[in-house]
C-alpha cells in the first residue's frame, strides 16, 4: 500500500513533502483483492501489482512513509481491510514494515524476517528482472540499505522488530523452510490456548 502511494505521488508529480501529502492524499484510493491466492494493488481503480515494484517505486514508498498524514491514512485502511476479511471468515496475515508494532500490536502470531542486504538483493533482482527490468545488483543493494535506514531512522512507526515478534533469519532458508517454522509456532500457539481454555473450563 505504500508503494501504491508512492505510484500515486509520482503519477502526479506531486512533491514527496507533508504539504503535498496534504493536496494528494485524501484523493487517493488503494484497494487489496485476492486473484486466485494472489495479491493485487488497485490504484485508484487500475491493477498495479506489477507496476509499484520497480526501484524507483521502492524509493518513493520509502520517502511516502515518512510523512505522519500517509501512515494515519494508510494504517487506517490496512485495518480496515484486515477487519473486512476477518469479518468474512477468513484467517488474515498482514505483512509491513510496522505492521506488529503499530498497525496490528495485539496480534495473534508475529513474525520479524530477515536476511542479509546481499541475500534480499539477489532475491529481488531476480523479481525484477522476471518482469523484464534492467538493473544491476549493485543498484539493488544501495537500494535496499537506503530503504532501511531511512526506515529504521524515521520519526514516526520506525522499522523494529517488536517485543513479542519471532525473529526469523531467512537468509540460508528455502521458503518451504521459511513456512514451516511459522506453521509450527503458530500451532503451538493454538495448542497452548486450547489446553488453558481447556482449564478454564473445568
Amino acid at each position: 500500500m505504500y508503494r501504491a502511494m508512492g505510484l500515486a505521488f509520482e503519477r502526479s508529480a506531486t512533491p514527496i513533502t507533508r504539504k503535498g501529502a496534504m493536496t494528494l492524499v485524501d484523493s487517493v484510493r488503494i484497494d487489496l483483492s485476492l486473484d486466485d491466492g494472489e495479491m493485487r494493488v488497485f490504484l485508484d481503480g487500475h491493477d498495479v501489482t506489477g507496476e509499484i515494484r520497480a526501484p524507483s517505486i521502492t524509493r518513493a514508498a520509502s520517502l511516502v512513509s515518512q510523512i505522519p498524514e500517509v501512515r494515519e491514512k494508510l494504517v487506517s485502511e490496512q485495518r480496515r481491510v484486515a477487519t473486512a476479511l476477518s469479518e468474512e471468515g477468513n484467517s488474515v496475515v498482514v505483512e509491513g514494515r510496522d505492521i506488529g508494532t503499530v498497525v496490528f500490536p495485539d496480534a495473534g502470531t508475529k513474525f520479524f524476517m530477515d536476511a542479509s542486504p546481499e541475500t534480499r538483493a539477489e532475491r529481488r533482482l531476480l523479481e525484477l528482472r522476471d518482469q523484464g527490468q534492467a538493473i544491476e545488483l549493485s543498484d539493488v543493494l544501495e537500494d535496499i540499505r537506503q530503504r532501511d535506514r531511512q526506515d529504521q531512522e524515521r520519526e514516526h512507526s520506525p522499522l523494529r522488530r517488536a517485543d513479542d515478534a519471532i525473529l526469523i533469519d531467512t537468509t540460508l532458508l528455502s521458503p518451504d523452510e521459511q513456512l514451516d517454522i511459522m506453521r509450527d509456532a503458530i500451532l503451538q500457539r493454538v495448542r497452548k490456548e486450547s489446553r488453558r481454555d481447556t482449564k478454564d473450563d473445568r
